[in-house]
């Protein structure tokens, strides 16, 4: 016997429910009823097991709402005419008792999903609209690589509804064709200017090498100026040959410059001997200072410039320095001339004589004013006349000192 079901005396077997019982199976006459009683109270226990199973895992949340009620409606059938033994009606009322928890998690599996929605739209949007603004752009190097980075997210973002996923994936999409077609054009337009390039660097190289022989240094040395100009203004060749082509440019214009630099070393060797006789004619020179004897000083002078003419040229790290003196002594010569010049100038001394005879003979003669005016008993004109001797003989003065700087 069971608090839940029993065995009668013909071996069929029963379970309550309610206030009454069922039959639900037949066991074996003169087997044994305890056999019976666990083998259904199995069956119950089985039945038991999948409904706590399920309300754990809607408390948890690991199932979908809709399959939730699929597994709820399932155990229902079962229980329907169960043949087990238990308190069957607990586990109808305990399936009952999930409903407001599905209920509960159709809720929150919406709102999750509503979330999600929302997200994997401002995502799809955000995504939509980089993808414009790249292709707008000219961001060759890195846009490619973004746009391959945000189709993956893409992908990885749920679908929405499908009027809102098609219109932000056509504008998506039209971004990305719409980059990759200009992408395309740059790259063969940039092909094609360095080629371009290519062929004007050949012919810039074969002029550098027929130039690489000339002895005509300056004229050359500014052709291949020119040459360095045009080779900039070509733009890059295409990669592998660039580094070709600069190194052959190159060659052919260290041909020519070590050509140059042996030249010049070569005449700088000679020129050392003319600077040691420069810096002997410069000591000559700056003994000359400071002038004291202006005759002098020039006569050593011309001496001096001429033997310096002579003496040719000097090496290049010399000449700044050589020149500098020899112009500074040159120029202190020819200042110090100018001044003499000044103090000498016969225009000017003769100015100054005249003036200096006006002033007398106007002095002179407002002395014989000023006795005239005495003899009248004229104060006033007397008091006048005085004044203007005095300005007079203040002129006078001064004339007399600016005479004597020309004397």
């Amino acid at each position: 016997m069971s608090e839940w079901g029993r065995v009668d005396v013909d071996g069929n077997v029963y379970v309550k429910e309610g206030d009454g019982e069922r039959l639900i199976g037949q066991w074996v006459t003169g087997g044994d009823a305890e056999e019976a009683i666990a083998f259904y109270t199995r069956r119950f226990e089985g039945l038991q097991t999948e409904v706590e199973l399920l309300e754990k895992r809607i408390e948890a949340g690991t199932v979908s709402p809709d399959d939730a009620a699929k597994a709820v409606a399932t155990v229902r059938e079962q229980l329907v005419d169960a043949q087990a033994i238990g308190d069957l009606a607990s586990l109808s009322a305990r399936l009952d008792a999930l409903e407001p928890a599905l209920e509960e998690l159709r809720t929150k599996r919406k709102a999750e999903r509503e979330q999600r929605i929302a997200e994997a739209t401002e995502a799809k949007t955000r995504i939509a609209t980089e993808a414009e603004r790249i292709a707008a752009g000219n961001d060759w190097r890195h846009g490619a690589d973004r746009l391959r980075a945000l189709l993956e997210e893409w992908k990885s973002l749920p679908r929405l509804s499908k009027s809102a996923d098609d219109e932000l994936w056509h504008r998506f999409s039209s971004a990305r064709t719409a980059y990759t077609k200009k992408r395309k054009a740059h790259f063969t337009e940039q092909n094609a200017r360095r080629e371009q390039a290519a062929k004007i660097k050949e012919k810039l190289i074969a002029e550098a090498e027929a130039l690489s022989s000339s002895t005509e240094w300056g004229p050359t040395s500014a052709a291949y100026r020119d040459l360095m100009q045009r080779w900039k203004a070509a733009g890059p060749a295409p990669r592998n040959v660039e580094d070709k082509l600069w190194k052959r440019f190159r060659a052919a214009q260290d041909v020519f410059f070590s050509a140059r630099e042996s030249a010049n070393a070569a005449l700088d060797a000679e020129y050392a001997q003319n600077a040691e006789v420069k810096r002997e004619l410069l000591a000559e020179a700056e003994a000359l200072l400071p002038i004291t004897d202006l005759e002098a000083a020039r006569k050593a002078w011309h001496d001096i410039a001429e033997r310096w003419e002579a003496a040719g040229k000097v090496p290049r790290d010399q000449v700044k320095e050589l020149e500098g003196r020899i112009r500074a002594v040159e120029r202190a010569i020819r200042e110090a001339d100018e001044r003499e010049w000044k103090r000498t100038d016969p225009e000017k001394s003769a100015r100054a004589n005249e003036m200096i005879t006006k002033l007398e003979d106007a002095i002179a003669q407002i002395e014989s004013d000023i006795a005239a005016a005495e003899a009248a008993g004229d104060a006033k004109k007397v008091e006048e006349l005085r004044e203007n001797l005095a300005s007079r003989q203040e002129f006078l003065q001064i004339a007399r000192r600016t005479a004597s700087d020309f004397g």
